[in-house]
């Protein structure tokens, strides 16, 4: 009777063993390597300066070790290309925005992907308005000179932008359709080229995106005119909008965000999100973000999936009735 129950035991024990050595193993934290932050815009620009905070201030903050890369080109398109071939882990990631998610697609007529199906939205950064300036030797001192010189001499007063058909770009077409007037559109290859010709004089005006532009703004070398936004940017209280300035209702803005390969797992797609979110409640944070001219606003994966489709469907008219070209 003993040696049965000893026998039948060691049955158990041994099964117990083979059970528990067969059972999976529980997944592993993510993240456990590096993770790239694909950046599709050079060096210098507001999605540039903005990937580099999330990807520093994550790697200070969470203790992740995040990495910026440059894939620039094509109006930003080359880089989302990038992300949506990436495998779908949570270890590739890439920084979007409005000009080559939502606006790209539309002028690009043969992109291999779609925004809406091939990516999954992350977690909402900040948006931003775009900001009318120009030299600070300008004879423009504001946007109401702009239009009386346009309306006296219809296309000769220019303005630079980070590229054709960018959202920056169809901000510039929009206010000239609201004023009633005539810009000359010079379209550069980024935001700095742009400033640079901005400050020269090379170009009367500069559409730019305040995180571009701030840095100059505040030495006093560039003159905000107009912020295109419905609110006053928060970094810029003493700029007007355009609405303010005499154009009712006009509000024009870029956001930024992180975006993953469709197919991410949703437990990856939720601990980037609580972990960015988190970091836009920080004072740091915010501080830096508002240095910038950008205003944070966290968002759940979901609220950003519908933003991305709602501006999706929104810009394709907008594009269209712009008859923007890709050089």
């Amino acid at each position: 009777m003993i040696r049965t129950l000893l026998s039948f035991t060691a049955l158990a024990f041994a099964l117990g063993t083979t059970a528990h050595a067969q059972a999976p193993a529980p997944a592993a934290a993510y993240p456990t390597k590096p993770i790239r932050l694909i950046v599709p815009f050079p060096p210098g620009g507001g999605t540039d300066i903005l990937s580099r905070l999330v990807a520093t201030k994550l790697t200070e903050g969470a203790k992740w070790t995040v990495v910026a890369d440059n894939k620039a080109g094509a109006g930003g398109t080359i880089g989302i290309g990038e992300a949506v071939k990436a495998a779908p882990t949570g270890y590739d990631l890439v920084m979007g925005q409005k000009d080559n998610l939502v606006i790209g697609p539309w002028l690009y007529k043969n992109l291999p992907w779609d925004p809406t199906k091939d990516l999954t939205a992350v977690a909402h950064v900040a948006y931003t308005p775009v900001v009318i300036a120009t030299s600070a030797n300008s004879k423009f001192k504001t946007l109401a000179d702009v239009v009386a010189a346009a309306k006296a001499a219809p296309g000769t007063i220019t303005y630079g932008s980070p590229g054709n058909g960018t959202s920056i770009h169809l901000a510039g077409d929009l206010f000239e359709k609201a004023a009633g007037i005539k810009l000359s559109h010079i379209p550069y290859k980024g935001s700095n080229p742009a400033l640079m010709d901005a400050l020269s004089g090379n170009v009367d005006l500069l559409m730019s995106s305040v995180p571009s532009a701030m840095a100059q703004i505040k030495s006093g070398k560039l003159r905000p005119l107009a912020v295109t936004s419905a609110k006053r940017s928060s970094s810029m209280p003493e700029v007007p909008t355009v609405s303010e300035s005499g154009f009712k209702d006009f509000d024009v803005s870029t956001w930024y965000g992180v975006f993953a390969p469709a197919g991410t797992p949703a437990t990856v797609v939720n601990v980037v999100n609580a972990e960015i979110n988190k970091l836009l409640t920080t004072p740091e944070m915010k501080a830096a973000i508002h240095a910038q001219g950008a205003e944070p606003e966290a968002m759940s994966s979901a609220q950003f999936n519908t933003l991305l489709k709602t501006d999706y469907a929104k810009w394709k008219g907008i594009v269209e009735a712009s008859g923007a070209k890709i050089e």
